[in-house]
């Protein structure tokens, strides 16, 4: 008798598997996730016959990751960690035209210039696309090899024949498996895919990057599982329509996942920034009310970002509110904070009232920081707005703010302040906590201040 497939719901987050179609995924709890797929009725159950399996003591354990394959693109570096990591798996997400093919191609070539073997498989564009992207981006040596093909196992004989040191999958949406009856680019497809891809990073030492399209809600296409499966996850974010980009980790099993590396995007490829900064700092307007410099850390590395405010009076009854690059919630919070200020010596209440206002707020250059150390920076740009009061351009604050509008200490207050005072910052408004912890810093004037109304009152002056 033939073959029957039977159809099987899978749920796009988890990877849960059900009979039938149903709203809300039963294992994650996600709306609308499960779609239907085609699955062979008949299974196969491997059972291991090998005897000679031993178990290993924790001491005779080898756990070196000091060999680390540098691609001497030190943003790209310090993303994933000082390196990469040989047999290792890297998953990079990001929306489509971002730049990701760019990234890896410019990776291959710094690979390649250094003795490193790079086999490039590319599943959605010709030989000759990749030849004129590779000439915009320079030179290129005889260490770089190309495939075009989606069918894994060709894909898996080729590469157990070559035997390269880095392999990048691009991208795995459109990569065949013969052994699964879905179309590519199904829940399916994408995991077993990527389970044979693992096998070969593990098996053969192979470092393997793998590039995954993202959907609209800005998640790796395919079951969450996938992320799971992978040692390391870099997204690469930012609008398309902008010279910079941003690549974050959000997942690395050899380094943190705090750093970024930024990025712009110009004629010859993408080239590093060096000082991100400088770069998001840039264009400030001059005597403008609203707008005040603020610290986040990413990782080891402190970036300076202008936080910007617009309060106008509102033609509804209930008041808008916009926040853009930092957390809409947050910004409701700060707002009741403002409203309940309340002066140190009377006790009484001299908030600012903003039920009849609109207030918007942005985090200009298109930065998404959700950081709780801008608190202080997004009230005091509030506070400017409203009172059309000019910040002094060169005075920059952080702090994190509670609900009875006190400003708490946050972490690496030192290196924010001496960032500052590298880009030419005269004065820096800091938590209270952390001025008496940390040493004295000579060339700015630091202010330590225990409550946002001690702040809106330095700012006034």
């Amino acid at each position: 008798m033939a073959k029957k497939n039977i159809s099987m719901y899978f749920c796009q987050e988890c990877g849960n598997e059900t009979s039938k179609w149903m709203g809300q995924c039963p294992a994650c709890g996600a709306w609308n996730s499960l779609v239907e797929e085609l699955v062979d009725k008949k299974t196969q159950v491997k059972l291991s016959k090998n005897t000679e399996l031993k178990t290993s003591r924790l001491s005779e354990v080898d756990a070196n990751f000091d060999v680390r394959i540098t691609t001497d693109i030190r943003e790209f570096d310090r993303v994933l960690g000082g390196g990469i990591v040989p047999g290792s798996m890297v998953l990079v997400g990001g929306d489509p035209g971002i730049g990701k093919s760019t990234l890896l191609l410019q990776t291959c070539q710094r690979l390649c210039i250094g003795g490193t073997s790079v086999l490039y498989i590319s599943g959605e564009e010709s030989l000759a696309q990749i030849k004129i992207r590779a000439n915009r981006l320079g030179e290129f040596n005889d260490n770089l090899h190309l495939l075009c093909e989606t069918n894994l196992d060709d894909i898996k004989l080729v590469i157990e024949k070559e035997k390269p040191t880095v392999a990048i999958i691009d991208s795995i949406q459109t990569m065949y498996n013969e052994s699964v009856s879905s179309a590519p680019g199904s829940v399916s497809q994408v995991r077993e895919s990527t389970g044979v891809l693992m096998e070969i990073a593990k098996g053969l030492g192979i470092t393997v990057f793998i590039v995954g399209h993202v959907t609209k809600e800005g998640t790796v296409a395919g079951p969450r599982v996938l992320e799971h499966m992978v040692d390391t996850v870099l997204y690469f974010e930012g609008d398309r329509h902008a010279s910079y980009r941003i690549l974050r980790g959000v997942k690395n099993r050899f380094g943190s996942t705090n750093e970024i590396g930024v990025f712009e995007m110009r004629e010859c490829g993408l080239c590093e920034v060096a000082n991100p900064s400088e770069f998001m700092l840039d264009g400030r307007p001059q005597d403008a009310s609203g707008s005040i410099v603020t610290c986040s850390m990413e990782g080891t590395r402190p970036i300076l970002v202008e936080i910007q405010s617009l309060v106008s009076s509102t033609a509804f009854e209930i008041p808008r509110r916009m926040a853009t690059g930092c957390d809409y919630n947050r910004v409701n919070l700060i707002i009741a904070v403002l409203e309940r200020l309340k002066d140190q010596n009377t006790k009484k209440n001299c908030g600012v009232f903003l039920g009849k206002s609109d207030v918007y707020v942005n985090i200009a250059g298109g930065i998404k920081i959700n950081e709780p150390s801008t608190d202080l920076g997004i009230a005091l740009a509030i506070y400017s707005s409203y009172k059309d009061i000019t910040v002094d351009p060169y005075t920059i604050c952080f702090g994190e703010i509670g609900l009875s509008g006190e400003v708490r200490s946050v972490s690496m207050a030192e290196q924010r302040i001496l960032e500052a005072k590298k880009l030419g910052f005269k004065n820096c408004i800091v938590p209270g906590s952390n001025l008496k912890t940390m040493s004295k810093i000579s060339g700015i004037n630091v202010v330590g201040v225990s409550t946002v109304k001690e702040a809106v009152d330095y700012i006034s002056k």
